[in-house]
């Protein structure tokens, strides 16, 4: 009885592997940039079509930051002061304002593309993982620490702490929609806030520990570590999980990032160099023919439609679905 149970449990399996084989995809081109850099690249962000930086760097060594202008074909380190950190959250402001975040309460930030950098400090020494300044005197920040304590911080002008919420768990990103509404994700956890200043509330999603978001308008897509993709049409009120990261059926992901180009179109990057892609707004998952092990951190999509991805290792690409 018990050979016959493993029997059949192999075909199973073998029937597993096969459909998920149907599902490989072929890259049209795949162009490895170079960026002069080993270090691990953790965000990427477009101010203008043709103007695009990506951070990271070594923990407690160094910043990276590289700076395109050509729309992310070529890429230079950026003039950047010495922060001595690595950057791991950026977020654009609706001014134009660039900033990057990292760890001891470091944010290296711009005003003008990219031509002047400022290096300051959030003085209480966290480990920050994304933020940003959504009026010109105020900003919002998230730190975590080991996934067990998290915070989120407004800060002045100068980056002196205005108030502080605390989490007994942690945050990976923070995304503000405009001055009074926004997003942070985290493990187990998804809130907003609606009046900026006031109250963060709890988001009626679970299942994951989320990563990233994707925004557009009250239509939101979000994925997790466990390589869940959930969904809202509303702004946050009613979310829906298009895939369950925890489904033994299908391939295990740890997902990073996500965007989508439209309503039906998005990809999705992760560990061990996983890029997935969705044809139907989420609901299934098609991977590509993996060109890299490295783990990818960041996606992005490009003005002509090309993505860009990086990750652990300098790994940087260009990429044409």
């Amino acid at each position: 009885m018990c050979r016959h149970l493993s029997f059949i449990g192999f075909i199973l399996l073998l029937l597993w592997a096969a459909g998920c084989k149907k599902d490989l995809l072929q890259l049209q081109k795949v162009q490895q940039l170079n960026g002069n850099t080993t270090h691990r690249l953790n965000r990427i962000g477009f101010i203008t079509d043709s103007i695009c930086f990506i951070g990271g760097g070594v923990q407690f060594e160094q910043a990276t930051v590289l700076q395109s202008k050509d729309g992310g074909y070529t890429w230079t380190a950026s003039n950047y002061p010495d922060a001595g950190k690595a950057m791991y959250g950026m977020g654009i402001s609706p001014f134009g304002g660039l900033y990057m975040c990292g760890v001891d309460g470091t944010v290296l930030h711009t005003g003008d593309t990219g031509k002047s950098w400022q290096v300051s400090r959030i003085d209480d020494w966290q480990h920050y993982v994304g933020g940003s300044f959504v009026t010109p005197d105020t900003g919002v920040f998230v730190y975590t620490v080991l996934q067990r304590l998290s915070a989120i911080t407004q800060v002045d002008a100068n980056f002196k702490i205005i108030s502080q919420d605390t989490f007994g768990f942690g945050l990976n990103d923070i995304f503000m929609v405009n001055a009074s509404t926004g997003y942070v994700v985290g493990y187990g956890a998804v809130m907003k806030t609606t009046d900026f200043r006031h109250t963060w509330v709890f988001q009626d999603v679970d299942g994951d520990n989320f990563t990233s978001m994707d925004i557009h308008g009250g239509e939101i897509w979000m994925c997790g570590a466990a390589g869940g993709i959930f969904h809202t049409t509303d702004g946050g009120t009613h979310w829906e999980r298009l895939r369950n990261g925890n489904d033994l059926s299908l391939p295990r992901y740890m997902l990073r990032d996500l965007v989508f180009k439209d309503k039906l179109h998005g990809w999705a990057v992760g560990d061990k160099g996983v890029l997935i892609h969705t044809i139907d707004g989420g609901r299934h998952w098609m991977e590509y023919d993996r060109f890299t092990t490295s783990a990818l951190r960041s996606i992005a999509i490009c003005a002509n439609g090309d993505l860009l991805v990086a990750g652990e290792e300098g790994a940087l690409y260009r990429i044409t679905p």
